[in-house]
Order: C-alpha cells, then sequence, then structure tokens
C-alpha cells in the first residue's frame, strides 16, 4: 500500500468517532496492548494503520458493543477459532470483511501480549521527534549504564521499536531515559517510576474528553484548536502537579 494510504492514530480516531463516540486513542492503545491490533511504526516511531488494519479495527469495537464479547473470544474470531460456537453476521458486523484480513498473515494473530508503552504527546509533539537512536548510541549520548536502561525497558519506561537485530529508541525515549536515570542515582529504585507513567496515563485519559468533541468535526482548523488545546493542558498540569508538590513538601522545608 502506498504511504498515503496510511492513517496517523489522530486520523483512526476521528474516522471511527461517528461510528464509536466513545472510543479514545486510549482505548486503541490498549488494543494493540492487547495484540489484537498491531499497526506499523514510521522510522521515528509513530503508529501508521492501513485499511486492513482499520477494518480489524472496526470489527473489534463491533464485537464488543453489539456482541459484548470479551477480548480473548474475539482474538479467537479473529484467528479463526469458531469454538466458541457462536454464529457472528460477518457482513453486518463488518461491511468491509474482515474476511479480507488474512487471521494467519497478520502480524497480531499469533502473538502474545507484547510490551507497548503509550506515550502522550502534547508540546513533545513539537519537538525534534523524527531521529532514532540506537542502543550505543543511546547509552552514548544519555551517558547512563546499560543496567539502568535494561531496568528502565524491563518496566515499561520506554519500548525499543526492534529494526532487524537493532533495538531503536526516539529522542523522547531519550529524555526518559535520562531523567530516569537521575531518579536511579538519587536512589529511587526503577520500578516506583512507574507511577509517574501511571499517573500521566490517566491525565491523557482526562484530557481527551476535552479534545474529542474537535476530533470529531475532522477538519484543520479543529484539529489544530485541539493540539492547542492539549497542549494546555499539559503546561497546566506541569503548574498544578508542581504547584501541589511544593504544598506537600512544605513541612520538610519549614521544619529544616
Amino acid at each position: 500500500m502506498d504511504e498515503k494510504n496510511y492513517l496517523s492514530i489522530g486520523e483512526v480516531l476521528g474516522l471511527l468517532l461517528d461510528e464509536f463516540p466513545d472510543v479514545t486513542i486510549s482505548k486503541i492503545r490498549f488494543l494493540e496492548s492487547q495484540g489484537l491490533i498491531e499497526p506499523e511504526r514510521t522510522p521515528s516511531g509513530y503508529r501508521k494503520f492501513s485499511t486492513a488494519e482499520i477494518d480489524r479495527l472496526r470489527f473489534i469495537l463491533r464485537e464488543q458493543r453489539e456482541n459484548y464479547l470479551p477480548l480473548k473470544v474475539i482474538r479467537n474470531r479473529l484467528e479463526g477459532d469458531t469454538s466458541d460456537g457462536m454464529i457472528r453476521p460477518y457482513e453486518d458486523t463488518n461491511p468491509r470483511g474482515i474476511r479480507n484480513v488474512t487471521p494467519a498473515s497478520h502480524p497480531a494473530a499469533s502473538k502474545t501480549i507484547p510490551q507497548t508503552a503509550s506515550k502522550p504527546r502534547g508540546r513533545q509533539a513539537e519537538r525534534d521527534n523524527t531521529s532514532s537512536l540506537n542502543r550505543d548510541e543511546l547509552l552514548q549520548e544519555a551517558t547512563i549504564d546499560e543496567a539502568v536502561l535494561k531496568q528502565l525497558v524491563g518496566a515499561g519506561l520506554v519500548t525499543p521499536r526492534i529494526v532487524g537485530d537493532m533495538e531503536m529508541f526516539s529522542v523522547l525515549d531519550r529524555e526518559i531515559v535520562e531523567v530516569g536515570a537521575k531518579f536511579v542515582e538519587l536512589g529511587i529504585d526503577v520500578r516506583h517510576l512507574k507511577a509517574w507513567k501511571h499517573s500521566a496515563e490517566r491525565e491523557m485519559a482526562l484530557f481527551e474528553q476535552r479534545i474529542i468533541p474537535f476530533l470529531r468535526q475532522r477538519n484543520p482548523a479543529a484539529r489544530q484548536q485541539a493540539l492547542e488545546l492539549l497542549n494546555d493542558f499539559i503546561e497546566l498540569g506541569e503548574q498544578l502537579r508542581a504547584s501541589l508538590m511544593a504544598a506537600a513538601a512544605k513541612p520538610y522545608v519549614e521544619g529544616m
């Protein structure tokens, strides 16, 4: 398929909102984390969805909404297993034809749950995040110990893309690694850093509720307004977090 026929995750969200008003980017990422879909990635790590992948996503969402099927059963159906004894109205459930997506050839069909980390993007989207670093380059530029990088990857703070036999990291990954390594130097165990990741994901789920109405309009001006609103939310979140931390630290500061 030609590159121009691929859609970004934001474009896919806009495409699905009319039929699935409750769908969010977090929901799409969750389905990816469960191995039900596997969009391709650009060299800089951005998701890109083919028509077949969007059809597969529509099928999953319809099965959840219309037949209340758990993900395990939906996975079996996508893999061609009809042992649940249920008859699916494929032509109604998926008018573009789930049978057009060959289960055996789909990357997600034979995979267990992959370790994918979703990374929220606000002002980060305006940074130069088009470059990629291999493991050696990341270790050199971030000046961290390889053991610490292994721990950060294992904890899901960053997730490298596998290209051949190489692990590739984005510029944003490098920033996360650098900050994470400084926490480790100050005696904070890597496993505790996951709290920041979960907090960021919860914040993004909250912000999505405000920006989705703009994305539903599916026009450039509304999309730009959604990005600006998201940027404002992220900046306000950083300010509020800093103020709350200062308030929490006040008893210690005053007592010194």
